[in-house]
């Protein structure tokens, strides 16, 4: 299935178009690598990374050894490697143990436990940054730990990690490019694969960087949007 999609426009001739027309004509096929494929694993990916680095960060921040241990291990083993290797060894390394998984799965996987290492250390920055007193005057009026925590603590440090978060989730927009070397047809893999039928690198390769600038200049508006709306209830 990837390689049809991968493959959907291949049947286009590029050869002798002149560089306007080259640039318009493969402006569709990145566009729609973008929408199927980019886009949606950007969101799933930082979606479910969210989703590890709130555990993980949890975990961090447990008093029990049992819990920290393998969170600190988890969030040290990823920052301390890159990213493609990572996407590389789900992708081409587990097949060696029995364990094969198709391109999109894989990097949504990749993706996600690399956001989740880095976004739990937002998360546990945020936890922590919130006073003590907040955590006092929660236990004063008979709250639990987790009820606290849910309901006093990370409302606010969820304001606080906001502006971080945000820049999160627009890097790992451009970071999806590194989905292009196991197949998936996103776009700068349809850049790629144009480009290797047209010997045009400069002009294909800057036209998917022009199209990365814009969805990332677009998702700084909401970010600029949402940092004003929220930022009335940080406390100075």
């Amino acid at each position: 299935m990837f390689q049809l999609n991968s493959m959907i426009y291949a049947t286009v001739s590029y050869q002798g178009m002149g560089a306007w027309e080259l640039f318009v004509n493969s402006l569709l096929p990145m566009i729609l690598g973008a929408v199927k494929y980019t886009i949606p694993l950007t969101i799933i990916a930082f979606i479910l990374g969210l989703l590890v680095a709130l555990l993980t960060a949890m975990m961090r921040l447990s008093k029990s050894r049992i819990l920290r241990i393998p969170a600190v291990v988890y969030v040290s083993a990823i920052r301390g490697t890159p990213l493609l290797v990572q996407l590389f060894i789900i992708f081409f390394g587990l097949p060696s143990i029995g364990v094969t998984i198709d391109p999109f799965p894989s990097a949504v996987i990749a993706f996600t436990l690399n956001v989740g290492a880095y976004a739990s250390e937002i998360v546990r920055a945020s936890i922590l940054s919130i006073s003590k007193g907040q955590w006092e005057a929660a236990f004063t009026i008979g709250m639990t730990r987790s009820m606290a925590l849910r309901r006093i603590i990370l409302p606010q440090a969820t304001r606080v990690s906001i502006p971080p978060l945000s820049n999160s989730f627009i890097s790992l927009v451009k970071d999806t490019s590194l989905a292009s070397l196991i197949l998936v047809a996103e776009l700068f893999r349809q850049a790629q694969e144009i480009a290797a039928r047209t010997f045009d690198f400069l002009l294909l390769y800057t036209e998917a960087g022009l199209i990365y600038w814009v969805i990332c200049f677009i998702l700084s508006l909401f970010q600029n949007q949402l940092e004003k709306r929220y930022d009335r209830f940080v406390a100075k």
